[in-house]
């Protein structure tokens, strides 16, 4: 897979209405009506913030978990997913001082991290951008989009993922939730 570098701007223009900015933990990002997602070497002119990512190989998935991720995702994109939420996330420097195996299995074996996104598959589709490597300041975007009727499903996965062992490594996250209002709109990293 090539890495598909992304930027995600904040402003007054763009696809997506930004409906809430929620801090739940650390600091906000500024209030901005709408989002608009492009490929990162776009210009961004007159944006409240953005961040970027690049969305590339798994980085914590075994090659068993990879595929069966892969045969149960839905594209992002879909036309009755009208609904999306960008996760934004940085981990705290004890996170980053453990080795990658022991990261993996605070992830999966003990918080069962990329299982419990499994159960959602397809009726939720995700897309994870690495910030970290391009000095950013969350080490990971995670964006998801959904179909109005799967809004509940959608809280009741953050909700689980935020209750996990691994999520006491979180420093700073902020999530904002998004209304789709223009069906052709760019999907992320695609």
């Amino acid at each position: 897979m090539v890495p598909q570098p992304t930027v995600f701007a904040a402003g007054r223009t763009g696809p997506w209405r930004i409906e809430s900015s929620t801090a739940v933990l650390g600091e906000g990002l500024p209030v901005a009506p709408r989002l608009t997602v492009a490929p990162a070497a776009t210009p961004v002119v007159d944006a409240a913030w953005c961040v970027r990512g690049v969305h590339g190989h798994a980085r914590y998935a075994t090659a068993a978990e990879a595929r069966e991720l892969a045969a149960r995702s839905a594209p992002l994109g879909r036309r009755e997913a009208t609904c999306g939420a960008m996760i934004l996330v940085r981990k705290s420097a004890a996170w980053w001082a453990l080795a990658q195996d022991e990261r993996r299995e605070l992830l999966e074996e003990r918080s069962r991290h990329v299982s419990a996104g499994a159960r959602y598959l397809p009726e939720v589709a995700r897309r994870l951008f690495h910030g970290r490597e391009m000095a950013e300041p969350f080490d990971f975007v995670t964006w998801f989009d959904f179909a109005p009727s799967a809004r509940d499903a959608f809280d009741t996965l953050v909700a689980t993922l935020r209750s996990t062992e691994e999520w006491t490594y979180v420093d700073r996250e902020v999530d904002v939730r998004l209304l789709r209002e223009d069906t052709g709109a760019p999907v992320p990293g695609g």
